[in-house]
């Protein structure tokens, strides 16, 4: 490592700059190590809901504007998505439909 940049006279960041002024050369590159392979495919790989039981089905529902706050406040002071709130009371009352057939 040279100087800082911003401690550079203007001939000084010319010449550090000049090697971004040629066109890319593929000559220079080299195949990606193992490592950086996995490291690439990690960041290339696109972020998606993690599977939990048997997948997801996105659906519309319509809730009440008052409900819905009420729901996202429970929601952030529980630290979990709305979403899973939604679930939780659905899967609490499947659970009290079952237990009373």
């Amino acid at each position: 490592m040279g100087k800082k940049y911003w401690t550079m006279t203007s001939r000084e960041l010319r010449e550090e700059s000049g090697q971004f002024d040629e066109p890319m050369v593929v000559d220079r590159s080299r195949p990606l190590t193992p490592d950086e392979r996995k490291q690439w495919r990690r960041v290339k790989r696109k972020r998606g809901r993690p599977k939990v039981g048997q997948g997801f089905q996105r659906i519309s529902v319509s809730l009440e504007r008052a409900l819905l706050r009420q729901a996202t406040a429970l929601a952030r002071k529980r630290r979990i998505s709305r979403s899973r709130l939604i679930a939780q009371a659905i899967e609490q009352v499947l659970a009290v439909q079952r237990a009373s057939a």
